[in-house]
């Protein structure tokens, strides 16, 4: 591994998690689109990426008018509801969690197929437990068989968006936040 290889995987905080992934090997450009995309999960995508984009919105209407930023709040909780009924439908169609190695610039998986070095995988993927539905990206950097015939591949995502990046890292903060909650409730742990 290259020093700049080394800078490049310390950027960004990586954790272990369990999502449900669909990866899909495309053969053109970074700007392919994941062929057979289900309009479902796009329209859980769109919602949780608007959500976001809201927030400021959200933020600065409670200043000046705190009854209706509380109306739009129970608005913004009924949708979540509704996110959440997608969710269950979409992780049957996508396929049982896996556990991966997340973070903001790429991620680390384990696949019965190997994938050549360079090649673009179109990956779906839903984070838990907000079902976040995430279509990105991923540029296999590294590709090594395993134990049991599988291989252990890791991706780079380069052409994440902003909004995408910060609603990785909203989830990865998240996700620390819970482990470290679970550790600290386990007794006899320090």
């Amino acid at each position: 591994m290259t020093t700049s290889d080394a800078d490049e995987r310390r950027e960004y905080y990586r954790i272990t998690d369990s999502i449900a992934l669909e990866i899909t090997l495309l053969d053109g450009s970074a700007s392919d689109a994941v062929p057979n995309a289900s309009p479902l999960f796009d329209l859980l995508s769109e919602m949780h990426l608007l959500e976001f984009e809201s927030q400021h919105l959200l933020r600065n209407l409670n200043e000046r008018d705190r009854p209706v930023a509380a109306c739009l709040k129970l608005f913004s909780k009924r949708l979540d509801l509704l996110g959440q009924a997608l969710t269950w439908n979409l992780t049957h169609e996508i396929g049982e969690a896996q556990t991966v190695v997340l973070s903001e610039g790429g991620l680390s998986f384990t696949h019965q197929t190997s994938f050549p070095l360079g090649s673009l995988l179109g990956l779906r993927m839903i984070l838990m437990p907000q079902g976040l539905g995430l279509q990105l990206t991923a540029e296999v950097i590294h590709c090594q068989e395993s134990t049991k015939g599988k291989y252990e591949i890791g991706t780079r995502f380069p052409d994440i968006s902003d909004s995408q990046r910060q609603l990785l890292a909203r989830h990865i903060i998240k996700k620390q936040a819970h482990d470290r909650r679970t550790l600290r409730a386990q007794p006899g742990e320090l």
